[in-house]
């Protein structure tokens, strides 16, 4: 009887717990949409951060997030130029389909605009309920415009609309969203109002302010780009410091002050190296934020820069080494002009101090955001995710090749595939190609072209199928074997 009872009372446990409903379960947590933070330094070359060989000064704060994250020594800039370089970025094309594929003016300021309808990776993320906000420097699309940050995506933006503009500090005016703001501690030729510092300020309160809800901050600094000027306090930490000096003579008054030329500096070695050490407190500050918001362990952070050195305004890339061993600076389609540093930290997620030698360019960075959020992504993109490599995984997916063009100076071309690089200059002219293998010879000295026609010929006809007609940016293209 006792046998029985015990029997019928487990038939009857059984009974109660297999007919509870799917309700009655724990829930699963639910996935947090991480925030994502995208510094994109101006100008910046590959050498110009301590951890890859600077030496005539410190990035103490670039540093620590590489040793916080994931260090990528294959990394690609959209373009060798800063507008073409941010739309590959915003768009996940590469300058062979992206619209905006050159710095085209439009007077009285700002840049030829971004088409309406462009499907960018901040209007993306604000489909899935991201708070997104731009600060820094634009350049794809003049103010009103369909090209502009608020028509692209983005909740929030302030900085320079205009590249050309951007060439300086001290400007008259930033943009706030749709709005001018006079800045009137510059008017004249006073300069009291760092630009920087302005929108460095904005994009810490746009964390504070968004710190409940999934953000993405794009943060497009202009620096350390074309004139060379830092406020006293940093410029007195190098001065006398970084012989032998050098000087540059720009424009420092009439109608056309502060509208694009560069302005005079007597230091100019100072001044780049106070300005990079300025831009290295700024990502310091940014990344400080975010661990006392409590949001470290659920925000990606990114570094790059669009392109090589520049040398303008008094800039001296040789002085510093800017490049390191690459050959070639801003305006080329040589690794000096297009290779750059990557950093990506994600704690708990990506391994700390770790290096990738994945090939990844700025186009890649829209469908790797579009795989964390879980987006599906349109099968034209030219970019890859590569998600599985911030997270050390095997099932990297690998890029069938990497192609840029450049319009000025006579038209270049250049395309990568695995450890070939074929490069183009004078396009217009017919120019020759070049050929070099980058396992052996990263610095491009040694043109193969010659003995190694077959090879020429293989990457010629990629090269030339890589990109769509442009109304905007006509390229006369010129094929290996003659006129195309």
């Amino acid at each position: 009887m006792k046998a029985t009872k015990f029997l019928l009372g487990v038939f009857c446990f059984f009974i109660i717990f297999s007919c509870k409903t799917k309700e009655d379960k724990p829930k699963e947590k639910e996935t947090k949409l991480p925030n994502i933070v995208y510094i994109l330094a101006d100008d910046l070359g590959y050498g110009d951060i301590s951890f890859t060989g600077q030496e005539k000064f410190n990035t103490p704060n670039i540093d620590k997030l590489a040793r916080e994250g994931m260090f990528f020594t294959q990394h690609y800039s959209g373009a060798t130029v800063c507008a073409p370089s941010r739309s590959a970025l915003l768009t996940g094309q590469h300058t062979g389909h992206t619209p905006i594929r050159g710095n085209k003016e439009v007077l009285p300021e700002g840049q030829w605009p971004i088409p309406k309808g462009t499907f960018t990776l901040a209007q993306m993320l604000k489909e899935k309920g991201y708070a997104t906000g731009a600060f820094g420097k634009w350049g794809l699309g003049y103010p009103g415009s369909e090209g502009e940050p608020l028509n692209q995506g983005f909740d929030t933006f302030y900085g320079y609309n205009c590249q050309r503009l951007g060439h300086h500090y001290y400007p008259y005016h930033l943009w706030d969203n749709t709005s001018k703001v006079i800045l009137k501690g510059n008017q004249g030729y006073k300069k009291e109002e760092y630009a920087p510092n302005l929108i460095h300020n904005k994009a810490i309160s746009f964390m504070e302010k968004h710190k409940e809800a999934p953000f993405f901050m794009y943060y497009p600094s202009v620096i350390p780009h074309a004139e060379l000027a830092a406020p006293k306090e940093y410029m007195d930490l190098f001065l006398g410091k970084l012989e032998p000096e050098k000087s540059f003579i720009g424009r420092d008054s009439g109608e056309e002050y502060r509208n694009g030329d560069y302005e005079s500096q007597e230091n100019t070695h100072a001044a780049f190296a106070a300005m990079v050490t300025l831009l290295d407190n700024q990502v310091g500050e940014i990344v400080k934020k975010i661990t006392e918001l409590g949001l470290e362990e659920n925000t990606l952070i990114i570094f790059t820069s669009d392109n090589g050195p520049h040398i303008e305004g008094g800039a001296d890339p040789d002085y510093f080494n800017s490049n390191g061993i690459y050959r070639g600076y801003k305006r080329d389609l040589y690794e000096g002009g297009i290779h750059v540093p990557m950093i990506a930290k994600w704690k708990g997620v990506i391994k700390e101090n770790t290096t990738a030698n994945h090939i990844s360019a700025f186009w890649d960075v829209l469908p790797t955001l579009g795989e964390i959020i879980g987006t599906e992504m349109d099968k034209n993109l030219d970019g890859i995710s590569f998600l599985p490599t911030l997270k050390s995984k095997e099932n990297q997916e690998q890029h069938s090749h990497l192609y840029w063009e450049f319009h000025e100076k006579g038209g270049r071309q250049a395309i990568r595939k695995g450890k070939w690089k074929l490069v183009r200059y004078n396009i217009k002219k017919g120019g020759a190609n070049e050929l070099y293998n980058l396992d052996e010879d990263p610095g491009e000295t040694n043109n193969l072209a010659g003995s190694l026609n077959d090879k020429v010929v293989e990457l010629s006809i990629i090269l030339e199928e890589s990109r769509t007609p442009s109304e905007v940016y006509k390229f006369k293209q010129t094929a290996f074997n003659g006129e195309k």
